[in-house]
């Protein structure tokens, strides 16, 4: 006789069947408890005989610790360790007048958009002042300056023809469209096929492939698989 689904209650047969946590489900009832994204025996992680994604994993409390002696000397000793690490990194930064700040990806991440904006800015003036500068052949000469007028055509042609590979920049097509997704928890893969972000990352190129899972590349590494869309956010 076949056995029931754990979640519909359903009968599942043999093509159809997920043995795990002491039940047998369908393999679309096979999911998170909180999300319901659909989980596969290398991603699920159990709890209480029910199956949550990484995401959302019950948080386990921690149990109080008896203040032995033997912990207490433990405490004692950590304690001295961190003062001593904490005056040696104080004596190698000494005068130099800044602190190191890591190169975190949310860091990277500003950086590149205040260079976007001061490029932006820049394109901006000059193409105030390109407009500004073509607007003087047309103004009104004297007779008599008419003879000393000759070069400026050549002169303003010399003038456009500089700066050319800037506008071409500046309306060069983006290099990725469609959406842009933002991860907002670190993902570890767990298959071949999948990759790895972490909280921050940028997800560029990205194309749906269920409801649970989506397809896409990782501008901060540019490697490119399936992961999970729970995991990510649209921007």
């Amino acid at each position: 006789m076949n056995p029931l689904c754990g979640r519909c209650n359903r009968v599942v047969y043999p093509t159809e069947k997920v043995n795990c946590l002491d039940k047998y489900w369908h393999k679309g009832c096979f999911s998170c408890e909180v999300c319901k994204m659909t989980l596969n025996m290398k991603n699920y992680k159990g709890f209480d005989k029910k199956p949550y994604c990484n995401a959302h994993y019950p948080k386990t409390n921690f149990t109080c610790v008896a203040d032995t002696p033997e912990n207490l000397r433990l405490k004692q000793q950590s304690k001295m360790q961190s003062q001593v690490l904490y005056k040696e990194e104080f004596e190698k930064n000494k005068g130099k007048g800044f602190s190191a700040m890591a190169d975190t990806p949310e860091m990277a991440r500003i950086k590149k958009t205040q260079d976007h904006i001061s490029n932006i800015k820049y394109h901006e003036e000059f193409e105030k002042s390109r407009m500004g500068g073509e607007a003087q052949p047309h103004q009104p000469s004297t007779p008599t300056s008419a003879g000393y007028q000759q070069p400026a055509p050549s002169q303003n042609f010399q003038y456009e023809s500089a700066p050319e590979p800037v506008r071409q920049a500046t309306t060069a097509p983006p290099p990725s469209a469609g959406k842009r997704y933002r991860a907002v928890y670190d993902y570890a893969a767990a298959d071949e096929d999948e990759v790895s972000f972490m909280d921050g990352d940028m997800i560029v190129e990205v194309q749906q492939i269920d409801e649970g899972w989506m397809y896409g590349r990782v501008e901060r590494t540019g490697q490119r698989g399936m992961l999970p869309a729970n995991y990510v956010e649209a921007i």
